[in-house]
């Protein structure tokens, strides 16, 4: 396997190989044969790192935004309750974004429907995990907290061909498209935008008390009289609601029934928490 490291985005145009930066979720799954390279591009030296107001550069670390006074509220609670400690001094905020499903038969190579497959295997078996909304094709369910936490505060990306809201980065698999991000081939996030809300706050219910995914993570944030609430750990996809009453629309599956329960429990704390 090849290293490469371009020292800057001229440099890097065209290169071949998927992109490495903490590598705290592409390494592991390089080592499980998840993902295959014959080249691995190492972006440190060109993503952009730290945090100028309301930009943050895709290389900042979660660690580095936990405890940022100036970053909204709801990220620092979802970056301080992301994995460990460790974990999140290498981790950074674009690769969290785009991290894989932890769904264990996505994991074990099961001809899922993530993998090509017609069948999403949690359908019919363990699924206490997976997902209650969007689940018709795929149950897995997306593990980032800082990703709802990031929607609900209406970020923008920066790529280096393009922008969009973060919103629009995340698409649930269909027949004709297996993947749950939007990036094309080779695209590189570079940058985020994000508003400053009155107030936000990030809740999150876990098997353990810390270093785990989330059951249900509940991310809120108010601009003047609108709040926009996003969930993780529910849908393939972080998942934002119109409202508390869009959870009557959940589609649980047997097994995850429990997690609508969690979800308006939480949603009514953050509410609170907000007013």
């Amino acid at each position: 396997m090849e290293l490469r490291q371009p020292s800057s985005l001229a440099e890097l145009d065209g290169a071949d190989g998927l992109a490495l930066a903490g590598g705290t979720d592409l390494v592991p799954l390089l080592r499980d044969g998840l993902v295959e390279a014959e080249t691995l591009v190492d972006v440190r030296a060109v993503v952009p790192r730290g945090i100028d107001g309301g930009t943050i550069g895709a290389g900042t670390t979660l660690a580095e935004l936990e405890v940022d006074p100036e970053s909204p509220q709801a990220l620092r609670e979802a970056c301080a309750l992301a994995a460990s400690p460790q974990l999140r001094s290498m981790g950074t905020i674009g690769g969290n974004l785009l991290q894989a499903t932890r769904c264990w038969y996505w994991r074990l190579k099961y001809p899922c429907f993530l993998h090509g497959g017609s069948t999403c295997h949690a359908r019919q078996g363990a699924h206490r995990e997976h997902a209650i909304f969007g689940n018709e094709h795929c149950a897995s369910a997306h593990p980032s907290d800082p990703a709802a936490a990031l929607l609900s505060l209406g970020t923008t990306l920066r790529t280096d061909r393009r922008e969009l809201p973060l919103a629009d980065l995340y698409r649930l698999p269909t027949e004709d498209d297996r993947d749950v991000t939007a990036l094309e081939p080779g695209e590189l996030i570079l940058e985020l935008e994000v508003p400053k809300p009155e107030a936000s706050t990030y809740l999150k219910a876990m098997d353990r008390t810390r270093f785990t995914f989330a059951l249900v993570g509940v991310a809120a944030a108010r601009f003047g009289s609108e709040t926009k609430i996003a969930l993780a750990g529910v849908a393939p996809i972080p998942w934002l609601l119109e409202s508390a009453d869009d959870l009557d629309r959940a589609t649980p599956l047997p097994g995850t029934a429990y997690k609508v329960d969690l979800a308006r429990a939480l949603v009514r704390r953050a509410l609170d928490a907000l007013a």
